[in-house]
């Protein structure tokens, strides 16, 4: 048997610390995971001395990123955190997984010092750092000379098998490959367990072959030999293309009798096996969260080469032929938004949202450096490509291809990353697709920008599968997420107006079919607050709250209620979720309390109930037939918005000379 050199018998020490630190934060809080923590603890060890990266100023921007897509090891998370020197204290170790903590059960960005961002369900870390790389790259091609490299640094991502299980992953590193992602480095823990025990029960894949076919460089290893370990990590680093290191570990490596077994893998493992786990590796199986003093320094030294690399490269933008260079980088961290110039739609008497949101996509990226995106293979119908702007990684359009799931959280990566702003677009319907990732930009406010075109039963011939009914409803119900959905080409550019100055996701809900431009005249309040009063008549007994392709019918409605004797207020509704947050003196004067309120649109609706006395929405899925024919077959007319709100107030209703509205 080999003797273990000096260095390895140092790195196994720095590794039951970890393990056991784990075990301890887990057990404490009666609840976790120690099985991944414990198995990944000697690559953890090897990687921290391959890290760049500053603990003392997380949101350096030329750092290695470090993304743990298997969230639920948040014992070795956490464990490494403070270890390094991050603002995570020892006593948060202890806190783990309790109430207000710093320490949550899954990693959370923005509550957590060093949290890269906040991984969620298995699969999303891995297309996250698909997305840190995509953003690494081109902030590259855009600051980087041939003599001198600003953006320079690595993505690692940490795994397991659950998350290669999951078809996000697939389609992220998919994409990766195909991008020839040089400074992406995905680690799998190949341990073999899931909660149900082995993985064969359910996975028999050939990883290898799998990333192979995928244009990966695939490395093997075994995840406890820590020269084998280095040599990889090395190896990793000058790849032409995104590596793959598949890590044979063994879960709960250390605890005793549970080592290897799926017990390990969400449960404590009980005092007594961690008591005998400690005295087997000569650490006292009395003492809880132990640190040796000779662990911490050396750990600890992340501090102190943190501080020196990044002072290296702000050394290195001060050299002279780097002036452009740092001016590049420049507009890319601080994007001006007031050199955007927005197309003027007065003049068009009908447009398409998707078409206006076309022109203003392209208008914000020609002025904004940062700004770039693109759609699941569908630039053509949401109109989202970016004219005379190249192709990603050099130019502004991302060809995501039919991956909608790991577009948003890709982007989601690229809207952390600190020089990208970036927009995903698809089919409103397909947003289902995608939903976990967006529900994680709003959990954390990530400023990303989702384009949902095809709104409605508008979609037409393609018929209910193609129809968005209850989409709108289930993501207005997301907390930090704003919906925008206006109801013409001018709305639409103040929509971007707003959202462009929140950091928080929004998403863009827009027609197929061409909407009147509206009179620039709004009789009270404005699209940045959500909602506003379109049309406000005196002595009005109903107010007619609509979005999008609604608001016109609901406008002739009025005229049509006014022949009637019966008098109107109409309401534009862009965004539901910014006029929820006005004050109540607002609310009141947009929605008169002293009026009936039909809310109409063409969706589930059924949040509205919050200041409507009827809505007019959809109750069951759409048809295939021409968009026409589908309002007229649904209700969305002017005759049947009148005979609703006749009813609402108590008229009689008649049909109306259409000549005299």
């Amino acid at each position: 048997m080999a003797v273990m050199t000096e260095q390895n018998q140092m790195r196994k020490k720095m590794a039951n610390t970890i393990r056991f630190l784990a075990a301890d934060m887990v057990q404490k809080a009666n609840s976790g995971h120690p099985g991944a923590p414990m198995g990944l603890a000697d690559i953890a060890v090897v990687l921290s001395e391959k890290l760049s990266h500053n603990p003392k100023n997380p949101k350096w921007l030329n750092r290695d990123r470090l993304v743990f897509s298997g969230g639920h090891a948040t014992g070795l998370i956490y464990s490494l955190l403070h270890l390094w020197g991050y603002d995570v204290s020892l006593d948060d170790l202890k806190n783990f997984r309790q109430l207000d903590s710093k320490t949550p059960g899954h990693p959370e960005y923005g509550h957590t010092d060093g949290i890269e961002i906040t991984t969620g369900p298995l699969g999303q870390g891995i297309a996250n750092a698909v997305g840190f790389a995509m953003a690494e790259a081109f902030t590259a091609n855009q600051v980087n000379s041939e003599t001198c490299k600003l953006i320079d640094h690595k993505v690692y991502c940490l795994c397991g098998d659950g998350d290669l299980e999951e078809g996000i992953s697939y389609e992220a590193c998919a994409l990766a490959g195909h991008l020839g992602l040089k400074d992406l480095v995905l680690i799998y823990d190949s341990n073999e367990i899931t909660i149900e025990g082995d993985t064969n029960i359910a996975w028999s894949e050939n990883v290898a072959a799998r990333f192979t076919a995928q244009n990966w460089n695939v490395l093997k290893v075994n995840g406890h030999c820590y020269d084998e370990i280095e040599k990889v990590l090395e190896e990793a680093k000058s790849a032409t293309r995104p590596t793959i290191i598949i890590a044979n570990t063994i879960i709960g490596k250390g605890a005793m009798e549970l080592e290897g077994t799926h017990h390990t893998h969400g449960a404590p493992l009980g005092e007594k096996i961690i008591a005998e786990s400690k005295a087997k590796e000569g650490f006292d199986p009395e003492e809880k969260f132990a640190i040796p003093e000779d662990v911490l320094l050396r750990f600890r030294c992340a501090v102190e080469k943190g501080e020196l690399a990044e002072k290296e490269w702000i050394h290195r933008q001060k050299e002279a032929p780097l002036i452009e260079q740092n001016k590049a980088l420049s507009r890319l961290l601080t994007p001006d938004f007031s050199a955007i110039e927005y197309p003027d739609f007065s003049n068009d008497p009908a447009v398409a949202t998707r078409d206006s949101n076309g022109k203003i996509l392209n208008a914000i990226a020609k002025a904004v450096p940062s700004f770039l995106g693109g759609s699941a293979d569908l630039a053509p119908s949401n109109k989202t490509e970016l004219k005379e702007m190249g192709n990603f990684p050099k130019g502004k359009n991302i060809h995501f291809g039919i991956r909608e799931h790991s577009m948003a959280a890709i982007t989601n990566a690229m809207a952390l990353y600190g020089t990208t702003m970036p927009f995903n677009a698809t089919f409103f319907v397909f947003s289902d697709y995608l939903k976990p990732a967006a529900r994680i930009a709003a959990l954390t406010k990530i400023q990303n920008f989702f384009v949902w075109t095809h709104d409605s039963i508008g979609v037409g011939e393609d018929g209910p599968t193609h129809e968005p009914i209850e989409q709108i409803s289930q993501f207005r119900a997301l907390p930090n997420f704003y919906v925008w959905r206006p109801a013409d080409a001018t709305e639409n550019v103040e929509a971007w107006r707003t959202a462009l100055n929140m950091k928080v996701p929004h998403g863009f809900v827009l027609s197929r079919q061409k909407l009147k431009t509206l009179k620039p005249k709004r009789d009270f309040g404005e699209v940045s607050k959500g909602a506003y009063i379109v049309k406000k008549r005196e002595g009005a007994t109903i107010t007619l709250m609509a979005s999008g392709s609604e608001l016109m019918p609901c406008l002739q409605a009025a005229c049509h209620l006014e022949v009637l004797g019966v008098k109107a207020n109409v309401v534009s509704v862009p965004c539901l979720d910014l006029f929820n947050e006005q004050d109540a003196a607002y609310k009141n004067i947009v929605v008169d309390p002293n009026t009936k309120v039909l809310a109409v649109e063409a969706a589930t609706a059924t949040e509205y109930y919050r200041y409507a006395d009827d809505v007019l929405g959809m109750e069951t899925f759409g048809a295939s037939a021409p968009a026409d024919l589908l309002f007229e077959k649904f209700g969305f007319t002017i005759q049947n918005i009148t005979k609703r709100a006749c009813n609402l107030v108590g008229a009689e209703y008649q049909v109306v000379d259409l000549g005299k509205c």
